[in-house]
């Protein structure tokens, strides 16, 4: 991969080390910028080289502190449009807000759309994201949105790993069944769902499962793991039923809380999940969970966008 000229790439403060990886790929440096914090928490940023008809791209999740990642984007876009920057794509591996898509109840926010409203306004020209919690969410922009798929990372893994003859894909809810299904056809295995009912927010309870799990190697797939209740409890219904052993694969792994802890302590064999949000000390010496690398996958998808080439195929079988 050669640099393209007139691309520059621009990092917030959430997850450097994915910018610099994405950077490498694109054998292009990090263009020199200055995002901090005045003594009140006010965000300043500087962009410290010309960017004046550049096609620039923001890397930057807004993951934990969620909202001082998300004012990063704005104001970074702000500066880029007032630089006269030609195109200015927000990279968005992980778009919080994102599981609020609907109002679930009377007089909630929809703030994934808010969120959406926002980024448009403070001058984004596209936004590029990954595996979003609801597909519809690229819906609520009004600029083009590109939502990029882990399932062809997650599928290579899977086939290095572990013997397809024995593995099951399982769909921790019923919500996430399009998702898991779409990883078992990559790599041609049976579907299981764990049916469960939601208590109340943070709790999960496992009711049933849904398919013949005895003496599979079972693979949860989700895009999000929060607190780890959920993966958890699947994962003991499904030893309960006579599975052999139970892996996770996420793509978000946001792990607030004492998520890490509980997973650690869990029966899951292991947890592996992205870096789109940048791993915690905590999440790096977890015995369990283990990180994948998405910056060849953003890095090409960045490089076929820059080049008017498609970004779809990158997914097709």
């Amino acid at each position: 991969m050669s640099r393209k000229p007139g691309i520059k790439i621009v990092s917030g403060n959430s997850n450097r080390p994915l910018a610099e990886a994405i950077g490498a790929y694109l054998q292009t440096p990090l263009a020199k910028s200055s995002v901090r914090r005045f003594a009140d928490m006010e965000i300043f940023v500087e962009i410290q080289e010309n960017v004046r008809g550049e096609d620039v791209y923001i890397v930057q999740s807004t993951s934990f502190p969620a909202n001082d990642h998300l004012m990063e984007v704005l104001i970074i876009c702000d500066a880029l449009r007032r630089s006269s920057a030609k195109r200015i794509t927000a990279v968005i591996p992980y778009f919080g807000y994102a599981r609020q898509d609907r109002r679930s109840g009377s007089r909630t926010p929809i703030s994934a759309k808010l969120v959406a409203n926002l980024i448009t306004r403070a001058g984004a020209d596209r936004v590029m994201t990954l595996d979003l919690h609801a597909g519809q969410i690229q819906g609520f922009f009004d600029i083009p949105t590109d939502n990029l798929f882990t399932a062809p990372l997650l599928a290579r893994d899977i086939k290095e790993r572990l013997d397809l003859s024995k593995v099951m894909v399982v769909s921790p809810d019923v919500g996430g069944v399009v998702r898991a299904r779409a990883l078992a056809k990559r790599i041609d295995a049976p579907l299981s769902i764990v049916d469960k009912r939601r208590e109340q927010p943070g709790q999960s309870e496992v009711m049933n499962v849904i398919g013949d799990v005895e003496g599979k190697s079972c693979i949860l797939v989700d895009d999000i793991v929060d607190s780890g209740g959920t993966l958890v409890n699947a994962a003991e219904a499904l030893l309960a039923r006579g599975a052999k052993d139970v892996s996770a694969y996420i793509t978000h792994g946001v792990l607030s809380g004492g998520a890490v802890a509980r997973i650690t302590a869990s029966k899951l064999k292991e947890l592996v999940i992205t870096d789109s949000i940048l791993p915690t000390e905590a999440v790096r010496v977890a015995r369990n969970i283990r990180t994948l690398s998405i910056a060849s996958l953003i890095g090409e998808a960045i490089a076929r966008t820059a080049s008017e080439e498609s970004v779809s195929s990158l997914f097709e079988d």
